[in-house]
Formats: structure tokens, sequence, C-alpha cells
């Protein structure tokens, strides 16, 4: 798979998520915020499931190790996935797709901490370009933090951890989606154990909350989730990370088409910040403007 197709997928990616902002505010009427994490993540790991088992049939095995990778993601994810669903239930659909942008310019500044990666220099001004574009797009300007606010702010920092690494175990692996629904699994499992003990469970709830669930399951996770594994195997995470970020403007332009909300000036500007981003990381490395510090993960 090319850059160019990878980067693509990922921005079909944040359409999808971007979208499921609705999806999870909606479905917080009926169910707890674990429980939604867990049955959505439960039905993606069936959406997945039957191209796993081909490539577990075709795959050598995995080992200890590859396990222990995939479980680690399965945390990263239910952590992040719980506390931003936690979030959304005290917080606007707006804030909660900025906060969770947080995580972009996170991703390169772990990459060179952590993994002595230091990426294209457009990537810099690109993450800081597209955290100023979400916070325009939110409205948040008065700075004003509720309490959902905090807890969407928490979720950024494992899901900037699980992109730096999900592309890394999914390509030495060669098993992107027994990668997807290992994490998956573990995520819902997890989720799901925690709301029994933590919120009411409830068969009425979950009729209540099926179409969301669906929605949230089927395409958030089982598509989403499993095309962002994929492609990061064939782009550096953080220009995923700049790309996934246009969440915040599918989030705003379906806030818009179901829910009434409209963007005004500073809105516009943040779409146009956040596209300018984006088309900066993928344009400057393609002209030739690197650094003889740049390299691939």
């Amino acid at each position: 798979m090319s850059r160019t197709k990878a980067n693509f997928i990922l921005l079909l990616t944040a359409l999808i998520w971007g979208s499921a902002f609705i999806a999870q505010n909606w479905g917080m009427a009926s169910v707890g915020p674990l429980l939604f994490t867990g049955a959505r993540f439960l039905i993606g790991t069936l959406v997945v499931a039957p191209l796993a088992w081909l490539e577990w049939r075709r795959h050598p095995g995995l080992g200890r190790r590859d396990l222990l990778q995939i479980a680690g993601l399965g945390l990263l994810m239910v952590t992040g996935a719980a506390l931003q669903q936690i979030g959304i239930q005290h917080t606007s659909v707006t804030n909660a797709g900025f906060l969770t942008a947080l995580y972009v310019p996170m991703v390169p500044l772990l990459s060179w901490v952590m993994l002595r990666h230091l990426p294209h220099w457009s990537t810099w001004p690109g993450a800081l370009a597209c955290l100023a574009g979400a916070w325009l797009l939110s409205g948040a300007q008065k700075l004003e933090v509720a309490s959902g606010d905090l807890w969407v702010i928490a979720s950024a920092v494992p899901w900037a951890f699980h992109v730096l690494y999900v592309g890394r175990v999914a390509d030495r692996l060669a098993a992107p989606f027994l990668v997807a629904m290992g994490q998956f699994l573990i995520c819902g499992v997890l989720a799901c154990v925690g709301a029994a003990v933590a919120e009411p469970v409830t068969l009425s709830g979950v009729r209540g909350a099926l179409g969301p669930l669906l929605y949230g399951g089927v395409l958030s996770v089982g598509v989403a989730f499993t095309a962002q594994v994929l492609a990061q195997r064939h782009t550096h995470a953080s220009d995923a990370a700049i790309i996934l970020s246009a969440e915040t403007v599918f989030a705003a332009f379906f806030g818009y088409l179901l829910l009434g909300e409209r963007l005004g000036p500073a809105g516009l500007l943040g779409c146009g910040l956040i596209l300018g981003a984006m088309l900066a990381i993928q344009l400057l490395p393609v002209l030739g403007l690197r650094t003889h510090l740049d390299h691939p993960l």
C-alpha cells in the first residue's frame, strides 16, 4: 500500500470517527459509558473476526511477546475510550472533538522522545495548527473547562500512545486483522466487566441504545479502527495523528447536519487550519523539503 493511499484511508477513518461522536452522545441516554464502550467494541470484534480467522490460518502463530503487545494496545484502547465516553456525558460533542485532538501534538513528541524518530519538520507546525484549528472549531475560546472536559483531556494520553504503537505492532506481526480483533476483544471485555461492577446493566437500556451501538460497533470500531491498523503500517505515526485530527472537522459537520449546530468565522478558520496542516504534511515531504534527520519509523 502506498503512503498516499494509507493517508486517504486514515482520512476516511477520521470521517467515521467524527460522525461517531453523535452516536456516542445519543447512546448515553440509555446506557452507561463503560457498557456503551464494551458493547460497541465487542460488536467490532465480531465484525473483524472472519478476516482475523482467515489471517490466523496463514499466520505462523503468535508468541507470548506478540500477545502481550496486543493486550497492551487493548489496555490503551479501553482506557482512552472509557475516559472519552465518560467525558462525553458532561460536555458538548464539539468540545469532546477538540479536546480529543490534544493527542495530535503528543504523538510526534512521544515519537521523538521514546522512539528517537524525528519527524519531518512540517509535522511540528502542522500539529500545532491542528490543535489551534480544533480549538477555534470547538468554540471554546472562553477556556471554560467543565468536569467532562477533564475526562476527555485525560483520554488524549492513552490515545496518543495507541496511535504511536499500533502501526508498529501490526507491521511487525504482519497480521493487522489479528491485531485489530485482539485489541477490540481486550477492550470490550474489560469495559463490560467494569460496567457490571459500576453501572446498571439492563436489557431495556441496551435496546434503547441499539442504534448508536451498532453504528459505533460496526463502523467506528469494526471498520474505522481496523482501517487505522491497516493504514498505519504504511505511514508515519505523526502524520497519522494529524490526518486523524480531521475527525474534529467531521464532528462539526455532522453536528451541523444532525444537531443544527452552526459554525461562525472562528470555526471556519479552524477548519481551514486543519485542512492546511493535512495538506502540508502530505505535500512538503513529496516536494523534497526534508532534513537529513528525517527517517521512517
